[in-house]
């Protein structure tokens, strides 16, 4: 087993002595292709490229000798350190740090990144990094092969972005450019690379917040807001008790892609992405679409807003994780089925329609609950009743999907 393996990060700068002493006492060395080209790589050490770093990792514990491992930025921030510190492999690491790919990024383009959200971008998990990008105002985004810019670009079609891309940090071929989203495809970009992605209608925060990302305490407090806080009466399935039921059911979270079919005031749609997740909001009517647009904006929240009628106007949207159904009925909920999104809800106002959906979702291989929702407001003054609301409420699960 290696005596001692040493995690150097690299940002280009000169090694620190720490750095220069542990690499001249390595017997292996392993790292990229330009770590393995610097001058103080010893001639004498056998050299690992790396790729897989578990293999590497396995390589290591059998090695009798000093290693050294490089990686460029630091190390311990989504990097090697957590590979070579899992129990199988039996290894002593220490670690000494470099500037993160991130902070550079930000350094490079001179704004202040406590208020973004750091997402990593493998083929696995791109597409919940665009639903981050989808979702924030400001997102950095550590690619790697064949989830870079271009890729991200593509997946973010029909939503507006800003591009500041980094490549190569450090090295001299270093460079910096800004794009807009939609013209990311067009070019081919050199690894490694960072993506800043920012923009949006809703601003990140001008003064400094007490936690990294999103301030999760932002806005009001409660799951659901009053009818009243919509402007203007809200739709038969959009009563607070209802779309309360409907959170709790869907779960809706950072790197999901909700879709809001039918709706209405934005009131389900906004309170979706205040739970982080991305949001596609969708309404045949232009005076809901309208309401959602201003919903998503004074609560300061993302949402793509399409019109058109579902479930035709389904087929070109990207693959959702969960779908509220609040308008169309059977036809639209059978449609959203054939698309396989981990959870489904709808509601209906009779049991013979509940049945009929309820028959769908099974066909199609949900998990299917319902639940008779019957809320009463009462008037506290004279405990008198003010309003009654009835409403069957139907989620779906898909029981072979796990996150």
């Amino acid at each position: 087993m290696a005596d001692r393996v040493t995690v150097i990060g690299w940002d280009g700068s000169p090694l620190t002595a720490a750095a220069r002493s542990a690499l001249g006492a390595a017997t292996l060395v392993a790292g990229a292709a330009h770590h393995l080209a610097l001058p103080e790589v010893p001639p004498s050490a056998e050299r690992i490229r790396l790729g897989s770093v578990a293999l590497a990792a396995r390589r290591i514990a059998g090695h009798r000798g000093t290693a050294v491992v490089l990686a460029d930025g630091d190390p311990g921030f989504f990097g090697v350190v957590r590979t070579l510190r899992a129990p199988e492999f039996g290894l002593e690491v220490e670690v000494v740090p470099a500037v993160s790919s991130v902070a550079a990024a930000f350094a490079r383009a001179g704004m202040p990144w406590d208020d973004a959200e750091v997402v990593v971008a493998h083929r696995r998990t791109l597409r919940r990094a665009v639903n981050v990008c989808r979702a924030h105002t400001k997102v950095a985004v550590l690619t790697s092969p064949g989830a870079g810019p271009a890729e991200l670009g593509l997946l973010l079609e029909g939503v507006h972005r800003t591009f500041v891309i980094c490549e190569e940090l450090g090295t001299e071929r270093e460079q910096v450019t800004v794009v807009t989203s939609d013209k990311a495809p067009d070019h081919t970009w050199r690894d490694p690379n960072v993506v800043i992605v920012i923009g949006g209608p809703a601003g990140a925060a001008e003064s400094g917040g007490w936690l990294a990302g999103r301030d999760p305490g932002a806005g009001p407090r409660g799951w659901t807001q009053p009818g009243e806080t919509y402007d203007g009466p809200l739709g038969e399935g959009e009563t607070d008790l209802l779309r309360a039921a409907q959170l709790a059911r869907l779960g809706p979270r950072v790197g999901d892609l909700v879709w809001d079919i039918g709706c209405g005031s934005g009131a389900f749609a906004v309170e979706a992405a205040r739970a982080g997740a991305a949001v596609i909001a969708v309404d045949r009517k232009l005076d809901a679409c309208a309401r959602t647009d201003a919903a998503a904006r004074r609560f300061g929240v993302q949402a793509q807003i399409i019109q058109g009628s579902a479930p035709h106007v389904l087929d070109n949207l990207p693959e959702p994780d969960v779908v509220r159904v609040g308008g169309g009925g059977a036809a639209v909920v059978s449609a959203v089925a054939d698309r396989r999104p981990q959870r489904i809800v709808t509601h209906a106002a009779t049991r013979d329609a509940a049945e009929l959906i309820g028959r769908d979702l099974t066909e199609h291989g949900y998990d299917v609950e319902c639940a008779l929702l019957q809320s009463v407001e009462l008037d506290t003054r004279a405990w008198t009743e003010t309003e009654r609301s009835v409403a069957f409420l139907l989620s779906a699960a898909l029981p072979e999907r796990t996150v």
